[in-house]
Parts: structure tokens; C-alpha cells; sequence
């Protein structure tokens, strides 16, 4: 193995990978080695530097550390910075280990073989790049994390003996995202969600929990097709919601996303069933050229089986002891950053959270949070969130138009869609998730025993069919409690004064809450 070559590490700087610091400070830990090693990779969503200040300072995401802080100028040095302060970025350390060889890692590790940041070195060395290092296997030893779990959150832990290694990453070397333990993650885990829906469902009679449910999976169904731009015939809504309904029953895998992709997508004349064959993107095309003007790259097609392999396993195994939201969000927009097939990426990307929180128990037996109505509602914000990611990784990607409008992927570009940090997109869903489980679930059992103390009333003031008083319900809403004059003189024409009076009365009693 040739020795790989010396590298500078920077001084102190105003601007860094186009991101301008606070004060002047120099770079530490990844920003650090990503601007010494020339890494092309996604940048950090914080990145840290040692200012002249004796106080940490945190703005325009940067951390920057007191003089105290400050590592020794090489890649040791920097290495375990990260490791202490920044947690685990996988893919500035896999690109990392690869631009430098084995020998100075290896050289590294020799020298404090029992050190814990060099054993966790080693240990990440091996698993990320599936090869091993010419080091003996320890004997002895109190064994470390891998992940610190009090930086990020860690998944089923397996002792790897070798480098006397806790193996607590929630995933493997072909799907690993990981998520940063935010004051606001914490925060929402606190809630206990779970809990507190099973409350709310506890309190609820079985027949109305069943109609609550039913409503709410419609809600799902329709907002999923509507946050995509579609608005597909009733009888699609309605199969959608019956797969939704079902989630959680079967393990995923590739022949399970397929069939959640015929679902989706119904009438596949015009479609590639199946991964894509080919490069994808999602924006635009020039209105003069056609050529791609692209917001987000998918995974390259080779790069999928192996991804797609990785979600697998990530779901059967890896996440069993990840907080359920967390793994949903790391599940769903991993699937849908990678975009493995042509069309329906989006609805499976939501159909996996609710997959995610039914095989977890998460959500009451029977009920369907409507996470997509909750996105919906958040249009902006999940737009942005899914932008998160995309804008960091588009500049690291080499493209070319394909002849058809497409883009040809020149790089290697798989550990972007492996190994992204999923915090942002964890701190959404949490607050999806809470809107459906705080507000959601209650307005809706609420609102139907409120209609059921409305249909009641009617029904002892006049006879009528069911789907009557439901048109009398909707013209009351409709008119703010009273029947319009067009609906006195024509639907209910029958119905005397004395009666219109009594039927107002008992909209307003079942409805308006100032009343």
C-alpha cells in the first residue's frame, strides 16, 4: 500500500464550502478533513471550527468550540474530534478512509490499539468498507460504542469481538442514515404519542372508533394522491386506503414494494413497472431544449438492488430498538431520496410510514393516523424538509441529459442515499405525527358523536332516510346553522316552520360550541 500523501489542514477562515462563519475560526473535525482530503460529500448540516472565544458559539449552522477544544492538526487529531463532538457522518468517513488508504488508519490504530475512539476507528474502517485491516484481533478489553447514543440515536446493538466494539448502528453498510438526538427529538419522544392515543382510543365505543378510523384512512388515502398532484377516481382512493389499511402485516421487501407499486399505479400501459431501468430526477425540463433542470437526483439504477436490500434489512432487524417515529422517517424518506421506481414513489414513501408505526404497535389496532393529511397541511414545510437533503447533495453529482430528457448519473453517488442524516426529516414527522395523535384523532370522534347527537334529534323531530339528514347536515353547515331559503322552499319544502326551528336548534346544540 502506497503511503498516502501529507495533507494541510487549514488555518483560520471567514468562508468554508461556500458557508461563511460566524467570526473567523479554523475548521475542526469533518469540515476539517472534507476541506484537507478534497472529500466530495454531502456537507454536514453543522459544522464545527475553534473560535478565539472562551463560550461555544452556535449561528448559521456552525459550532464553533472555545481554544480548549482544539485538535491537534492532523488527521487523528481531527478524527477524533468528530468522533467526540460531531457524532458519526458515515459518508465523509467512508469517503474519508478510501482517499487515505489503509496504512494511516491502520498506523493510527497501532498506536493506541486499546484506544476507544481508534477501536470505534477500526471498527467503522472494516464495516464500511467490507474489508480488513492488517491488525491482529484484540483479546481483552471493556467493549465501546460504535455510535454514542447520547449524540445519535443507536439501533439493536451485537458485539463485534474483533475490535471489542458494541455494533449498535441502526442499519448495515447498504442502508445506515443516521439521526441526530435534537433537544426537539427528545422533547417529542417525551410526549409518549403511543400512549397517549391509546388513551384517547380507550375512551372511545368500539362502533364509533371503527367509523373514526375508517373516516380518518380516507383522509389518508385522498391527501396522499393530492399532495402528488392527482385526483384519481373514488374507487382508487378506496384501494389505496384498503393497502394502507393493511400495513404493517408484511415485512418489506422488494416483492412487497412492488406490489405496493402495481397498487399505486393501477392502469400500467404507460409506465415501467418495477427499479428503474434508467437515471431519474425530479423538477423541470427547459422549455426550449428539454433538457433537465433537476431539484433533486435519484440513486444511480445499480446502486438500487443493493439499497433496496438494505431498507429490508434495516426494517427486519436493525430499527427494532430505534423510537418508532424516528424509524418510520428514516425508512420512508430513504426510499424516497433514492426513488427507485419510475412513478408512484411518493405515496409508497408515505404508505412506509404507516407501515413502520402499525409493525411497531405505535398506533391504536385498527387506526390509521392520517399522516398525509398532516403533510398536506404542512405542504411548505415537507417541501423544504425533502429540499434539506437534496440541495446538499445535487452539487456532489456529475450528470449528463440523456437524448430523452433524462440525466445519466457519471459518478459514484450510492453512500449519498446510504448514509444521509435523517434529523430534519425526523423532526417533521414527529410533528405529523403529534398533529394526528393531539388533534386528528379527538376532532374527529368528537365531530361524529356530534353528528350521532344531531341525527338522533332529527330523527325525533321528523322521519327521514339517512342519507336525507345527511344532506339536511350539509346545508346547515353550508349556511351557518340555518336552512337556507332556497332549501325551505325545494329539498325540504315538507317540513314545517315550527320543524325548520327545532332542526336549527339542534344543529346549533350538537355544533356550536359559544351556544
Amino acid at each position: 500500500m502506497v503511503k498516502a500523501p501529507h495533507h494541510q489542514f487549514s488555518g483560520p477562515v471567514t468562508v468554508l464550502h461556500e458557508r461563511r462563519l460566524p467570526e473567523q475560526a479554523t475548521p475542526a473535525g469533518y469540515a476539517a478533513l472534507i476541506d484537507a482530503y478534497g472529500l466530495r460529500v454531502p456537507i454536514p448540516l453543522t459544522l464545527s471550527a475553534i473560535g478565539p472565544r472562551h463560550k461555544i458559539l452556535e449561528r448559521d449552522g456552525w459550532r464553533l468550540m472555545t481554544p480548549r477544544h482544539a485538535p491537534a492538526p492532523t488527521l487523528e487529531g481531527h478524527l477524533t474530534f468528530a468522533l467526540k463532538y460531531e457524532g458519526l457522518d458515515l459518508a465523509v468517513l467512508k469517503r474519508l478512509f478510501l482517499a487515505t488508504g489503509s496504512e494511516p488508519i491502520a498506523q493510527l490504530i497501532r498506536a493506541t490499539p486499546t484506544g476507544s475512539y481508534a477501536r470505534r476507528l477500526w471498527f467503522l474502517y472494516e464495516w464500511l468498507l467490507g474489508t480488513t485491516l492488517d491488525l491482529p484481533d484484540l483479546k481483552k478489553g471493556t467493549y465501546v460504542e460504535a455510535l454514542d447514543p447520547k449524540q445519535q440515536w443507536p439501533g439493536m446493538a451485537q458485539n463485534s469481538s474483533r475490535h471489542r466494539v458494541r455494533n449498535n448502528l441502526p442499519g448495515t453498510p447498504e442502508f445506515c442514515p443516521l439521526v441526530t438526538r435534537t433537544a426537539r427529538l427528545e422533547q417529542f419522544a417525551a410526549l409518549d404519542l403511543a400512549a397517549r392515543a391509546k388513551v384517547i382510543a380507550a375512551d372511545v365505543p368500539a362502533d364509533l372508533l371503527a367509523r373514526t378510523a375508517a373516516f380518518l384512512l380516507l383522509k389518508d388515502s385522498r391527501a396522499s394522491y393530492v399532495i402528488e398532484g392527482e385526483d384519481p377516481p373514488h374507487d382508487r382512493i378506496q384501494r389505496w386506503g384498503r393497502a394502507i389499511g393493511q400495513a404493517g402485516r408484511k415485512p418489506i421487501d422488494l416483492d412487497e414494494l412492488l406490489r405496493l407499486q402495481q397498487i399505486v399505479i393501477g392502469d400500467a400501459r404507460f409506465v415501467h413497472m418495477g427499479l428503474r431501468k434508467e437515471g431519474g430526477f425530479v423538477g423541470e425540463h427547459d422549455r426550449d431544449s428539454r433538457a433537465p433542470i433537476p431539484d433533486h437526483i435519484s440513486a444511480r439504477p445499480e446502486d438500487l438492488p443493493s439499497l433496496i436490500a438494505g431498507m429490508a434489512a434495516f426494517d427486519r432487524d436493525k430499527a427494532i430498538d430505534l423510537d418508532a417515529v424516528i424509524a418510520a422517517a428514516v425508512l420512508a424518506f430513504g426510499f424516497v431520496f433514492t426513488h427507485p421506481f419510475e412513478d408512484g414513489n411518493g405515496r409508497i414513501h408515505r404508505y412506509l410510514i404507516h407501515h413502520v408505526l402499525a409493525a411497531r404497535g405505535f398506533n391504536p389496532p385498527g387506526v390509521v393516523f392520517p399522516v398525509s393529511a398532516a403533510i398536506l397541511a404542512s405542504l411548505d414545510a415537507y417541501r423544504a424538509t425533502l429540499e434539506t437533503y437534496s440541495q446538499r447533495v445535487l452539487p456532489n453529482i456529475d450528470w449528463q441529459p440523456t437524448d430523452a430528457g433524462n440525466v445519466r448519473v457519471l459518478n459514484d453517488t450510492g453512500d449519498f442515499y446510504r448514509f444521509f442524516d435523517a434529523t430534519p426529516q425526523a423532526e417533521f414527522l414527529y410533528a405529523c405525527v403529534q398533529k394526528t395523535v393531539e388533534e386528528d384523532l379527538p376532532q374527529e370522534t368528537d365531530y361524529l358523536r356530534r353528528y350521532d347527537r344531531f341525527r338522533a334529534d332529527i330523527e325525533a323531530i321528523v322521519e327521514m332516510p339517512e342519507r336525507t339528514i345527511d344532506l339536511l347536515f350539509r346545508m346547515l353547515r353550508q349556511n351557518k346553522s340555518k336552512l337556507s331559503k332556497r332549501a325551505r322552499e325545494k329539498e325540504f319544502s315538507a317540513l314545517t316552520a315550527a320543524e325548520v326551528r327545532r332542526i336549527e336548534d339542534a344543529y346549533a346544540a350538537a355544533f356550536d360550541d359559544n351556544r
